[in-house]
């Protein structure tokens, strides 16, 4: 038995009692010997500093808000209606069941109500609910729910199509398989025409 076998499952990001640096690093070097190598030999030395850097920049989405993010708004728009939207965003993300890459692109697009925010802070979104321990659907979700909960718009589409290295590179090894999800807010989730003008953009690029 395991500390964890004791411990209830939650549903939000809470971290419980966040290791030191040092203790992470500890920790690679015992995953390092569980594989079957020696954390001391020239090559893995270093190895243990390098991942714990890299984890953080993989995971560096916990570090900031979404939602505050999309606060900063602007509303001289003359009076635009129409659809708002990124194409072909590139994504990487982990997967939260074997903490392997999820790879793919992303399309974004909301359709606004007197405000509009920054081209770039719609990215942004996406990285810093990307840059977390995920499943595809929920970070699906979360986007188009931050999105739609700090502008306000009339309606939020989105689409992620991507690759998983847990389904790619282990398990059933099935190469080439992509993960599609969507989420439709507001009219998009009423009005079918926006959703197929929505797919027209992804697909014809115009």
């Amino acid at each position: 038995m395991t500390p964890y076998d004791t411990v209830e499952p939650v549903k939000d990001n809470t971290v419980f009692d966040k290791p030191s640096r040092d203790e992470a690093e500890k920790a690679v070097e015992v995953l390092l010997r569980w594989a079957g190598d020696n954390p001391l030999r020239e090559g893995l030395l270093d190895t243990p500093g390098r991942v714990v850097r890299a984890f953080e920049e993989f995971f560096s989405g916990y570090t900031e808000d979404p939602e505050k993010m999309l606060e900063r708004t602007f509303e001289e728009v003359e009076n635009y209606d129409d659809i708002v939207m990124l194409r072909d965003i590139s994504m990487q993300s982990h997967c939260e069941h074997h903490l392997v890459p999820i790879l793919g692109k992303a399309h974004i697009a909301y359709l606004p109500d007197k405000r509009v925010v920054g081209i770039s802070k719609l990215a942004r979104v996406l990285d810093l609910y990307s840059k977390r321990l995920q499943t595809q659907e929920t970070m699906t979700s979360q986007i188009a729910n931050a999105i739609q909960n700090a502008l306000k718009p009339r309606g939020v589409a989105i689409l992620i199509d991507a690759q998983h290295q847990c389904m790619t590179t282990r398990g059933v090894k099935k190469p080439n398989v992509s993960m599609v999800t969507t989420q439709f807010t507001g009219d998009f989730k009423k009005e079918p025409a926006l959703v197929d003008r929505f797919y027209r953009h992804i697909e014809l690029g115009c």
